[in-house]
């Protein structure tokens, strides 16, 4: 493949591979085996659901065939990355699973992603092409289309895919496979099998890069081979006790490391359905939960609180549930223990990040205690310690440090990214996570804080420099501070504090207008803004943080916000 794998692992060894597969955690399976299997031997059977919409096991194969020839047809060669930007319904996966079988790597991007942010990752990951769903933003991707064609000389094409199978070019139709295996070039199914023939990636090669949430500014592409994602099911399998006749549903953006697990890979691998929102509401998810009978969900915090706020909930019967992953924030612990009595199923966490992986975990079988108030149990298998600032271990002490880790959840690194690496991992081959923790005498974590300037809101990272760096771009902005106001339901907002020119007026409207026009995502836009005569500084002249995360937390506290 033409994937540049001599630079895939710049924290382990290759001769890992053969270690972790000698204990059974990695294998020589891949998706698109297994979901070949599953047409073959259960082809009626469903495997994505959306509102009316089931997608069979044999639907699944095919759809993905089709854009996989659709792909190599349009001239794209092994190891190429493809840009894939659409809602998280059933043709999602299918672009997924089709890049896969075409050898092609995606760059997996989110489906609320601004324009910068798609230039970027486009451009981070040198993708010729980007795929999006036909209806999702269309009138937004002519003019940007061709922005990035001017900008960025390694992009060509914009493709657009349909849940029914075609693909057009630039608005011109190209040739795939049909949903009966003969397309109207006459690609038959002996002529599809030549033409994907050992193209697809192995299960420790480069399938799929997504995009961290931008702890530092612009997000970095984490590079994903399925081996660790095989690795990651059978935790998730010994955690809930998961089997092939669950119904899932991830409301989790199936891009992001949460995500793919929740909905793309544990069901896939189980052979079991999973339910899908291609946009997300408390109202319907509680509906959809009822009307399939979902026995294992997966939400961020915010969205299962969402749920418990929702007017509705008490009108349905969700007796079905047994299991709720969630996590990408703090468990809140009150909320947690109403959902567990609301709905009978057990809450439960794996924390990790994208890069990392787990590290800790809950199970069905720990107490309401390891549940609500813990990250869970350390993982033995990915050999956890508690690092000080100096780099000293100091997991015998319990900290806190900075846990890091190495096994066989852990990602391969950053793509083409030299410096990010190196901050990623040490020169000892551990991979770092950014974050502090406890360690207690029965071998669990506590999160207890963060080495970085991040904001989680809605299990989203936000990078408070990259914001204040937006928001200087105003022209009446003299000095801008990103700091997070606690809320009951995201975790965290976004505020900015900020100091004008000359005592310039300016509003919240005015930033987020500012924002809007610079094409900034909207998850890093403020919701709540405050403007003095000037910020306070710490000593050594640095904008005291601390004194204005506790003036927003009091001002806002005070209005009940």
């Amino acid at each position: 493949m033409n994937d540049s794998n001599e630079m895939l692992r710049p924290h382990a060894a290759p001769d890992m591979a053969g270690y972790y597969s000698s204990r059974g955690w990695w294998g020589d399976e891949t998706f698109r085996g297994v979901l070949k299997r599953h047409a073959a031997t259960d082809p009626d059977g469903v495997a994505i659901i959306e509102g009316d919409q089931l997608l069979t096991w044999a639907e699944y194969d095919r759809r993905s065939d089709s854009a996989a020839a659709a792909l190599v047809q349009h001239g794209l060669l092994p190891g190429d990355r493809v840009a894939v930007l659409a809602p998280d319904g059933p043709l999602v996966h299918v672009l997924f699973v089709a890049a896969e079988k075409a050898g092609l790597v995606v760059m997996a991007i989110g489906p609320r992603a601004g324009e910068r942010e798609i230039a970027h990752l486009v451009r981070a990951s040198q993708a010729s092409t980007l795929v999006t769903a036909a209806g999702h933003r269309d009138d937004e991707f002519p003019g940007f289309v061709e922005s990035m064609r001017r900008d960025l000389p390694h992009f060509r094409h914009h493709l657009v895919a349909t849940d029914a199978g075609p693909v057009t070019i630039d608005g011109v139709a190209i040739a795939g496979v049909d949903g009966a295996g003969v397309d109207d070039a006459g690609v038959d199914g002996d002529e599809l099998v030549a033409l994907l023939d050992g193209r697809g990636p192995g299960p420790n090669e480069l399938f799929l890069l997504n995009s961290t949430s931008g702890t530092t500014g612009l997000p970095k592409c984490v590079m994903h081979h399925q081996n660790r994602w095989f690795y990651f099911h059978q935790l998730a399998v010994e955690s809930g006790g998961l089997r092939s006749d669950d119904v899932f549903m991830s409301v989790v953006p199936a891009p992001f490391g949460f995500g793919l697990w929740t909905s793309h890979v544990t069901p896939l691998l189980l052979g079991a359905p999973t339910v899908v929102l291609s946009h997300f509401s408390p109202k319907t998810m509680i509906a959809a939960i009822e009307r399939h009978r979902v026995s294992v969900l997966a939400a961020v915090s915010t969205q299962f609180i969402m749920m418990l706020n929702e007017p509705s909930l008490g009108e349905h019967d969700l007796s079905s549930l047994r299991a709720l992953f969630t996590g990408g924030e703090a468990v809140p612990r009150q909320r947690a223990a109403e959902f567990e009595e609301q709905t009978g199923a057990r809450v439960l966490q794996f924390y990790g990040s994208n890069e990392t992986g787990a590290l800790s975990r809950t199970t069905l079988t720990d107490d309401a205690n390891t549940r609500w108030e813990t990250a869970g149990h350390v993982i033995d298998d990915m050999t956890v310690r508690l690092i000080d600032e100096a780099g000293n271990d100091v997991t015998s002490t319990g900290g806190p440090g900075q846990p890091v880790c190495l096994g066989p959840a852990t990602c391969l690194g950053y793509y083409d990214d030299d410096e990010a690496n190196r901050t990623l991992v040490r020169p000892d081959g551990w991979m770092t996570t950014g974050d502090i923790a406890l360690l207690d005498g029965a071998g669990r974590l506590s999160i207890v804080g963060r080495t970085s300037d991040i904001i989680i809101r809605g299990g989203k990272n936000i990078s408070a420099p990259a914001v204040e760096a937006e928001v200087l771009t105003h022209p009446m902005v003299a000095l801008a501070a990103a700091v997070a106001v606690p809320d009951p339901t995201f975790g965290e907002r976004v505020c900015v504090v900020v100091s004008s020119v000359d005592g310039h007026p300016l509003t919240l409207e005015d930033i987020t207008d500012h924002l809007r026009q610079r094409g900034v995502t909207k998850e890093w836009w403020p919701e709540y803004f405050v403007l003095l005569p000037e910020l306070p500084r710490a000593s050594g002249g640095k904008i005291a943080k601390a004194e204005l995360r506790e003036m927003v937390k009091q001002r806002f506290a005070t209005e009940g916000s």
